[in-house]
């Protein structure tokens, strides 16, 4: 087997049909597989997943559940896997024409490699306003790391290299992506961009899912620059920026709240600035402003 894709999941039942969908569609010459790592669903997964056995000739399920988290499943997936290539996949995006076989050709060229996102076919213009859409003309990169990043669920990544750096970090619950990213290029290995290879993204879709996500993402940002920009906690002039954009958003709430899309951006702001205090505090490093 020359390609492996790796689905983490819980509870996806009603998003991953799309993504399958999209993978039966996929023109690949070669023998592939796509295995599904289920990290303790209580839905109706495995139907779904058993409905798309004959199309896609190689599917697998396999469980994934001893430990919470979609680190886990990704590694867990990775061990099952027979391919020399791996592709990773979230189970509420669509890959879309042609993913398979940029991404297989890009992964054989480079060893590290990154899809291109696209926003606009499943996510609305409100949930959309709330973030910026990243990852669409190239890498994502903070200032405080040394390294551009991206989405786990884009990655391809040859299984030598995978290895090498022990997979992705259980221990991270969130921003485990960036963090696999550091690693693998600090083995001396670029991550190069596909933007042959689009993947269709699907966002948070609820304020309440908006601020939640905003947060631990905001925490697990202070912990990066920790890790990778030896950060110090009295950084003063981190401080003020931060405390400059809590001024910034409650100047701007009552503005914000007249509007369904101002609410989004709301949430988002808010569950950020909330998450760099938690971060901060959890850490012992300071906030970090990356927008």
């Amino acid at each position: 087997m020359t390609l492996s894709i790796i689905i983490p999941c819980r509870n996806a039942a009603r998003t991953i049909e799309e993504t399958l969908q999209a993978l039966a569609d996929q023109k690949w010459p070669a023998a592939w597989e796509v295995i599904v790592a289920d990290n303790g669903s209580t839905d109706n997964l495995a139907r779904v997943v058993a409905k798309y056995t004959l199309r896609i000739p190689h599917l697998r399920l396999v469980d994934a559940s001893a430990r919470r988290g979609a680190s886990y499943a990704r590694n867990i997936g990775v061990n099952a896997a027979t391919g020399e290539y791996i592709l990773f996949c979230d189970a509420d995006d669509v890959p879309a024409a042609g993913w398979a076989i940029a991404m297989e050709k890009a992964v054989r060229m480079h060893g590290f490699v990154a899809s291109r996102l696209e926003f606009e076919k499943l996510n609305s213009p409100v949930v959309r306003s709330a973030r910026g859409c990243t990852q669409i003309v190239g890498l994502q990169q903070f200032r405080f790391l040394p390294f551009p990043h991206a989405g786990s669920g884009t990655l391809g990544i040859t299984r030598a290299l995978h290895d090498a750096v022990a997979g992705f970090d259980e221990t991270i619950p969130i921003c485990e992506d960036i963090d696999y990213c550091m690693r693998v290029q600090q083995q001396g290995i670029k991550l190069e961009f596909v933007p042959d290879a689009v993947l269709h993204c699907r966002l948070r879709a609820s304020k309440k899912g908006v601020y939640a996500q905003a947060s631990q993402y905001a925490e697990y940002e202070v912990y990066l620059y920790k890790k990778y920009g030896a950060g110090h906690l009295w950084e003063w002039w981190r401080w003020r920026k931060y405390l400059q954009a809590w001024r910034n958003l409650l100047g701007r709430m009552s503005e914000l709240l007249r509007t369904p899309e101002g609410k989004t951006l709301f949430a988002w702001r808010l569950g950020r600035l909330m998450g760099l205090l938690k971060g901060s505090l959890r850490f012992w490093a300071p906030p970090v402003m990356v927008e």
